[in-house]
């Protein structure tokens, strides 16, 4: 993954995380999408812990907005593989206030020979109900076929005849169907808490796939090489770090407000570049506590003016500062120093 990709998705897990933690704080429900008046499309937190193992509800809708890492081209590279033992997926959705109409227009298998185009239980067309309703996406995999499928789901949603804003929707997903044959010695092969069940084929607990439910699941899947150990729990490899491997580890400080966003490489604040953002794009010093924010431009402190903050001097007042600025004047409880000075209290020469 390049760097400008894993900057977005890192915004996206962001948004991502700040959405969930707004949305389902249970002691505001007054912020709730689920209990406001306006649209609303989301997953619950039982169905998604089936295919992930983590129980959290994923928005697609709130407040009749569709959300951006929805949108983002490579958000379905993130999204786990629907196993084998989930064969639907439940959808809950509500218009609130204002009247809204639906039209799936899309179902699609892109894999025929291993699962059927999918199958919505209310009608492709209508309008989105009032209150809080559930519907279901069926996943129907062929008997005899195993394997990874790839489907598509479009949905158009209009108010007055005119398309929200992000729609339609274009998804696409991933199903895996196993057609599994009797292991004799299924008990002594079920990993993870599977079970055998009486055909002797291992049925897997929740956040869990495959045919002795050894390969866990993650939501979002694991970044940068990062493992799936348990379910919702990646293991990231040297380098990085963060629930989902999203974040990156450096060996040496970044600077200047730079972050770390991959290995050993920063992300500089405005003014600043270079491998640790050691590297100042003002080539002559800001001046009187400036900083840097551009090429020659700086911003400066209160009082002062120019390109490099060289022109003007913060008017003198009443000293806030606990300890007597030596060579400046008390700005803001701070010493705003004097050119040729610097320091907490101004007593340093730069000569």
């Amino acid at each position: 993954m390049n760097i400008k990709k894993s900057i977005m998705w890192n915004i996206i897990c962001v948004v991502f995380v700040s959405i969930l933690t707004s949305v389902l704080s249970r002691n505001e429900p007054k912020n709730d999408p689920r209990n406001n008046g306006e649209l609303a499309l989301w997953i619950d937190e039982k169905q998604v812990k089936m295919f992930s193992g983590f129980p959290m509800e994923i928005y697609a809708i709130v407040n009749g907005n569709v959300l951006p890492y929805i949108l983002e081209p490579n958000f379905e590279k993130h999204l786990p593989v629907i196993p084998s033992e989930v064969s639907y997926v439940n959808f809950t959705w509500k218009a609130g206030r204002k009247k809204y109409h639906y039209n799936f227009d899309r179902l699609q298998s892109y894999d025929e020979s291993v699962l059927e185009a999918p199958v919505i239980s209310i009608k492709t067309r209508g309008r989105v109900p009032k209150k809080p309703k559930e519907f279901s996406i069926f996943l129907p995999c062929l008997g005899n076929s195993s394997g990874i499928a790839n489907f598509g789901i479009g949905l158009l949603i209009e108010r007055k005849g005119k398309p929200l804003n992000g729609t339609p929707l274009r998804l696409k997903l991933r199903k895996e169907c196993a057609h599994r044959s009797p292991d004799p010695e299924c008990d002594k092969k079920c990993a993870n808490q599977g079970w055998c069940n009486h055909d002797k084929i291992c049925q897997c607990p929740e956040g869990y796939m495959g045919q002795y439910c050894r390969t866990a699941l993650c939501y979002p899947q694991c970044m940068n090489g990062g493992n799936c150990t348990s379910p919702g729990v990646c293991s990231c490899p040297p380098g990085f770090q963060g629930r989902h491997c999203e974040g990156g580890i450096c060996g040496q400080k970044c600077l200047n407000g730079g972050k770390c966003v991959q290995k050993d490489t920063c992300e500089c604040s405005k003014g600043y570049y270079g491998p640790r953002c050691e590297f100042s794009k003002c080539i002559i010093p800001c001046l009187n506590g400036g900083k840097c924010k551009a090429t020659n431009k700086c911003k400066c402190q209160p009082g002062f003016k120019g390109d490099h903050c060289e022109i003007g001097r913060a008017k003198p007042h009443r000293s806030n500062c606990k300890l007597v600025c030596k060579h400046g004047t008390c700005v803001d409880n701070g010493c705003v120093c004097d050119p040729g000075w610097y320091g907490r209290l101004c007593h340093h020469n730069t000569m």
